[in-house]
C-alpha cells in the first residue's frame, strides 16, 4: 500500500493527490482543426445555439479562427433560438397556435440557411458575418 493510502486509512489526507502525473494541457490547434472547428461552429447553427456555445467553450482558447468563428455563430444563433422555443411555446395555445408554428419553422430555415452558408465560407478559410448579428457577447 501507498504512503499516501496509509494516511488516508488513519483519517489523515495529505495535501499530495494518489495520482500524480503531468498535468493536462490542451495543445493549440492546428490550422486545419482550427478551420474546421470554427466551420462547424456555423453549420451547428441548424441545431440552434448549443453546437457554437459548446464549440466556444471548449475551443475559444486553442485557436483564434475557431473563437471568432464560434463566437460570430453564437451571437447569430442563440436570439433567434431563443425567439424560435417562445414561438414553439405559443404555437401550442388554441386557435392561433398555427401561426406561431409556421413562424418557428421560418425562423428555423433562416437560421438554416445563413449558418449553411457561412460555414461554407468559414470552410474556405474566409471569415463570416453575419449581417444582421446583435452580436451580445464580446
Amino acid at each position: 500500500m501507498s504512503n499516501t493510502a496509509d494516511h488516508q486509512h488513519h483519517g489523515r489526507n495529505e495535501s499530495r493527490p494518489a495520482f500524480e502525473g503531468t498535468p493536462a494541457t490542451a495543445l493549440p490547434l492546428t490550422a486545419s482543426e482550427d478551420r474546421q472547428y470554427a466551420t462547424l461552429a456555423h453549420f451547428g447553427g441548424i441545431l440552434g445555439f448549443i453546437p457554437s456555445l459548446l464549440i466556444y467553450l471548449i475551443f475559444k482558447d486553442r485557436g483564434p479562427f475557431t473563437a471568432q468563428e464560434s463566437k460570430e455563430a453564437l451571437n447569430f444563433t442563440l436570439p433567434p433560438t431563443i425567439l424560435a422555443l417562445v414561438a414553439w411555446l405559443l404555437s401550442l395555445l388554441p386557435v392561433i397556435g398555427g401561426v406561431f408554428a409556421v413562424v418557428n419553422a421560418l425562423i428555423w430555415v433562416v437560421i438554416a440557411i445563413f449558418s449553411v452558408s457561412a460555414g461554407i465560407q468559414v470552410n474556405r478559410g474566409r471569415p463570416y458575418r453575419y449581417a444582421l448579428n446583435l452580436r451580445p457577447i464580446r
